[in-house]
């Protein structure tokens, strides 16, 4: 290997957490002033190697060296003293503040005991000014868009002169436009001659912004790949082991009941959207795009009972429902899959059997309890179902994969025996592999009588998974497309606001 790949250099590295190995015996290096992509997909060993590299945890076995110096760091403190700092995907800042105070939080200038405010003012505008900010240090970050935000956790690693900065999905909150801002700033760091790391699971992404990509697949190195010599379908194929397509498709026939309509929509109004109407079919999946704040989220979590109706009908299977509480769509047959799984999918501290009962518990009940034996036979058969690894009633859910946390969330919700199956952004931020899995779970929903309702940002996704598509742009309906009639510059152009 070139000695310029050796700025960053992992020896052998191995992490093992209860007899488990995250990370096994993993070697490979990184150049000075490269964008690295560490891939893999969930529970492939990416943000383990990377903790391991920013002292969050030591290794089990084998060595790290940066610039031919092995690396001792004893947590997190260390690395960023030595010039190696994380920037996470979820952002970490305090609303009430103000973006300075966020910026020099737990590291104030002061003097004799007195902060020095006007030093502090000066110091953050300049550094915002280098990542060509339209924000002010005075500025309070509650009404800061989420790119924004990112912005201020980036200006941090920058006041520690850091040297090595990862990105953790660092795009899965932002818009498009955010998207574009953020990798013009990482070239402008990478310029400054700054490592960076990278993981994401959108290969797009990748292609994009990065010098080269690492492959790990069950904790161990695949191969390295300098990204103008390789292709998408390479990369997958190494990730997986397998050939995938990337894109979303059918594989069984669709058996749409024409004659069965199981949810009918009549002038939805909101506090966002007004006169959404659609007819949902049995056996049917019906998909809503739209591009960032068009509504559609808001849409469903109306019909789920989860924000407040304003005007307009909703029937089920002809019946006129009205539902005021999540609880009463339960009632009515209708499931939330949300897309903001770990606040609002599963309780973090809860087992997977205990998230699975959590919309169902009543059918666990034996002489005025929940059985614990019931629950977990419901959790195994469920899990089977979906395909949960580990399937183990006790293994606790937040330790899971992305991917399988999402499966948890699937089985909490077939198990109330709910036909109308609402996904808002079902694939988000889980790897190819379990996309595909995901999506097989979905048409076998469909062969068992239910429907669905896929809410997705993924054009490739709504448009292969779906029996007909409901565009919507800012609060409204702007298109509503056949199978046969699908067309990406048409879907986009509506999305868009356009025709």
């Amino acid at each position: 290997m070139n000695n310029n790949d050796n700025y960053i250099r992992f020896e052998n590295i191995t992490k093992a957490f209860a007899g488990q190995r995250a990370v096994n015996d993993v070697s490979f290096g990184i150049r000075k002033g490269e964008i690295h992509a560490i891939m893999g997909e969930n529970g492939a060993g990416k943000s383990t190697l990377l903790n391991l590299l920013h002292g969050v945890h030591q290794p089990s076995n084998g060595c790290i060296y940066i610039d031919g110096k092995m690396t001792k760091f004893h947590n997190i403190h260390d690395g960023i003293v030595a010039g190696i700092c994380k920037i996470h995907q979820e952002i970490n800042v305090v609303s009430e503040l103000s973006v300075m105070q966020n910026l020099m939080l737990g590291s104030e200038l002061s003097r004799y005991g007195f902060v020095k405010k006007k030093e502090m003012i000066k110091e953050t505008n300049e550094i915002l000014r280098r990542l060509k900010c339209n924000f002010s240090s005075m500025d309070k970050i509650g009404p800061l868009s989420a790119g924004h935000k990112q912005m201020i956790q980036i200006a941090r690693a920058l006041r520690t002169n850091a040297k090595i900065i990862s990105f953790d999905e660092p795009t899965a909150s932002l818009s498009n436009n955010e998207v574009d801002i953020l990798f013009e700033i990482m070239r402008d760091l990478n310029n400054q001659g700054i490592t960076i790391l990278y993981i994401s699971h959108k290969l797009d992404e990748v292609l994009k912004i990065c010098d080269r990509a690492t492959i790990l697949r069950d904790g161990k190195y695949i191969n390295t790949y300098e990204i103008k010599n390789t292709s998408k379908e390479e990369l997958i194929k190494s990730m997986v082991g397998r050939d995938v397509s990337m894109f979303a498709k059918r594989t069984k026939p669709s058996r749409v009941r024409q004659d069965k309509t199981v949810l009918k929509v009549e002038n939805l109004c909101g506090e966002t959207f007004k006169n959404i109407s659609f007819d949902l079919k049995q056996s049917e999946i019906l998909g809503f795009f739209g591009l960032v704040g068009a509504q559609r989220t808001e849409v469903m979590r109306t019909i789920f009972g989860a924000d407040k109706k304003f005007d307009g009908k909703i029937y089920r299977k002809n019946e006129l429902i009205n539902n005021k509480t999540p609880n009463e769509a339960i009632k009515n047959g209708i499931a939330f899959v949300s897309e903001n799984r770990k606040e609002e999918g599963y309780i973090k501290e809860f087992s997977n059997s205990n998230n699975i009962a959590l919309a169902s518990l009543s059918k666990y009940m034996e002489r005025g309890m929940v059985s614990r034996k019931l629950k977990n036979e419901n959790s195994i058969n469920q899990g089977s179902y979906v395909g949960l690894y580990p399937n183990d009633p006790e293994f606790y859910t937040n330790n899971l994969s992305g991917g399988n946390a999402q499966k948890v969330i699937l089985a909490k919700w077939l198990s109330t025996d709910a036909d109308i199956i609402i996904l808002d952004e079902p694939t988000k931020g889980i790897d190819v592999g379990a996309k595909t899995e995901i999506y097989k779970l979905m048409e076998e929903i469909l062969e068992n009588g239910k429907s669905i309702i896929l809410v997705s940002s993924e054009l490739t996704e709504v448009m292969g998974m779906s029996d007909k598509i409901i565009v919507m742009n800012e609060g409204k309906m702007v298109g509503e497309l056949d199978k046969s009639d699908f067309s990406e510059k048409d879907i986009l152009s509506d999305a868009l606001g356009g025709n």
